[in-house]
């Protein structure tokens, strides 16, 4: 009985999600009232805040994925591999997949999804708090193997890496760059980014 409550769950949590993002996409997150998105997916506006607690966790619970993967990165490593070479080899596996995480994703919908993101400061500002939470979690797992401060510098600049590139990337796909120009791009611009990160990290 429980794993039917949890499907309906999840079904009602994709009904909800589905139709906001069909409805912010459409008209804009600011003009889009969220007791229309209530209504397109048939729920009250009561059940759709148990499930969404704000208006922009509609639209970045889909970044939910990825909420503390450079920790789990760091922390499931190698034996021996330096930190910044694991966030490096992860970064380059989701560019590879074209993970839309990265900005490397050229389908229609994933370029208008981002630039919704970033160009409404409600959830520009949403997202960041976001990231200063992923930030805190990367500077405790890199914490385990430096100092306190080293450790909460590097994770400060890792994640600042990773928003530039994935910035950089969807701006070029958004200009109407190939995917596969943006990719080799990308590709060494992560490879510079991340020495310059292991410079630092292993400098004197």
């Amino acid at each position: 009985m429980t794993g039917l409550r949890e499907l309906q769950r999840q079904r009602v949590h994709e009904a909800i999600s589905t139709a906001a993002i069909a409805l912010f996409l459409e008209r804009g997150f600011d003009e889009v009232p969220v007791t229309e998105i209530a209504a397109a997916a048939g729920v009250s506006k009561p059940t759709l805040f148990k499930y969404f607690p704000t208006k922009e966790d509609l639209v970045l619970h889909r970044f939910a994925d990825h909420k503390g993967e450079a920790a789990r990165v760091v922390r499931g490593r190698a034996p021996g591999e330096h930190p910044v070479a694991a966030l490096r080899r992860h970064h380059l596996a989701r560019l590879a997949a074209h993970d839309p995480v990265t900005g490397l994703n050229d389908h229609p919908e994933v370029l208008a999804f981002h630039r919704m993101v970033f160009d409404t400061p409600s959830l520009a500002v949403r997202l960041f708090h976001h990231m200063a939470q992923d930030e805190a979690e990367l500077a405790e797992a890199l914490a385990e193997s430096m100092d306190e401060l080293t450790a909460a510098l590097l994770a400060a600049q890792a994640l600042a890496v990773q928003r530039v590139l994935a910035r950089r990337a969807w701006a070029q796909l958004a200009a109407g760059r190939p995917l596969a120009e943006t990719e080799a791009d990308a590709v060494r611009a992560a490879g510079h980014a991340y020495a310059l990160l292991m410079d630092g990290a292993t400098g004197p």
